[in-house]
């Protein structure tokens, strides 16, 4: 878990990336793979008369490497469109990394990663730290514009819902066609928007196949306290995506829901 008190750094860079940007941080505080930090941009946010947000958002993060992390960004909106204006030299507000982040895989099992658009950020850092060659990797997009997100990990299968770039259909297809296969025992890691997710949890749950699900959700604060990213658990009750995950094992959720 990173420091909860809001850090001023400074931005590297912005790449572009089809339809996505990578903001890039000076950072020097470790992440693991499937955290995510609260971001602001420290000056000119651009809504309201102060021109200041009510909340940061949040963003898993993509990956860390020469004292730096990165995060995949779109401009859907007033606040996502300011932080893909951020260039070099100006600064933005850090909170994090927080909350769980993936585990290694149950001895004798291979890593399977399953992301869909911006979901493919957390799963980035999750392929630098198994290793080159360790996992196999499929990914889901819109169009090919946004299947340039791909470009983020390595040997990956894709799916376009247009079917411009690889399958057309949906990741969990390839999800499926691979479970189905023979590879041998495998763990799955995914992330993505919320019926991908079910899907996946759906699939897993059925053929009896462990998996780790990285859930995105609107957060407040980040750190436990507003409980604005609760999702059911198995057995009743509720999890809070930004301390008890955003990480989940399959099995312990009862469903992912639109909002989650």
């Amino acid at each position: 878990m990173g420091p909860f008190h809001r850090r001023r750094l400074p931005v590297a860079g912005m790449d572009e990336l089809g339809a996505y940007r990578v903001l890039r941080v000076r950072d020097d505080v470790e992440a693991a793979a499937g955290q995510f930090a609260m971001l602001a941009a420290a000056e000119r946010w651009g809504g309201g008369e102060d021109e200041r947000p009510l909340f940061a958002r949040a963003f898993s993060v993509a990956r860390q490497a020469g004292g730096e992390s990165h995060y995949l960004l779109e401009d859907v909106g007033p606040g996502t469109k300011r932080l893909c204006e951020l260039r070099a030299g100006e600064a933005v507000d850090v909170v994090g990394p927080l909350g769980r982040g993936f585990r290694p895989p149950g001895e004798g099992r291979r890593a399977l990663l399953a992301g869909g658009g911006v979901g493919t950020a957390p799963l980035a850092i999750l392929q630098d730290e198994l290793g080159a060659g360790a996992a196999i990797v499929l990914l889901g997009f819109r169009d090919a514009a946004h299947a340039c997100g791909a470009e983020l990990l390595r040997d990956a299968r894709m799916a376009t819902d247009d079917g411009s770039v690889g399958h057309h259909g949906l990741v969990t297809d390839l999800l499926a066609e691979e479970l189905s296969g023979e590879r041998g025992p495998v763990e799955v890691y995914a992330c993505g928007p919320p019926p991908m997710l079910e899907a996946v949890r759906s699939l897993c749950e059925q053929r009896k196949v462990p998996c780790q699900l990285a859930l995105e959700a609107g957060m407040a604060c980040g750190f436990g306290a507003c409980f604005g990213c609760v999702v059911p658990c198995r057995g009743g009750g509720y999890l809070r995506v930004c301390v008890d995950g955003p990480v989940f094992d399959g099995e312990a959720l009862e469903r992912i829901e639109e909002h989650a």
